[in-house]
């Protein structure tokens, strides 16, 4: 199943309402699920970026419209790049 990564920046209306950043990120995790996508891995961070978001989704439309459904509630946006365990690296360059 293809994993996606995704670096999260909060909107400023996701920093003004930080405190509820968790209980977001649940409900999230209960949407992404009915839509066929498995939540891997939430991650909140400091740096450059606030968040890491991991998921595995069949299909890249379902890892697309769980993740534009995300931007849409405006509290975060996203840098997302599919990645490649070490066997389905091999298989792509050929080992």
């Amino acid at each position: 199943m293809p994993t996606y990564i995704s670096l999260l920046s909060f909107t400023d209306e996701g920093a003004r309402k930080i405190n509820k950043s968790s209980s977001r990120a649940a409900a999230f995790d209960q949407a992404a699920e009915k839509a066929g996508v498995h939540i891997v891995g939430q991650y909140w961070m400091f740096g450059k970026y606030d968040g890491l978001l991991i998921i595995n989704a069949e299909q890249e439309q379902q890892a697309l419209r769980c993740l534009t459904e995300l931007v849409a509630a405006g509290n975060v946006r996203t840098h997302t790049m599919q990645a490649f365990d070490m066997k389905a690296f091999a298989a792509i360059v050929g080992k």
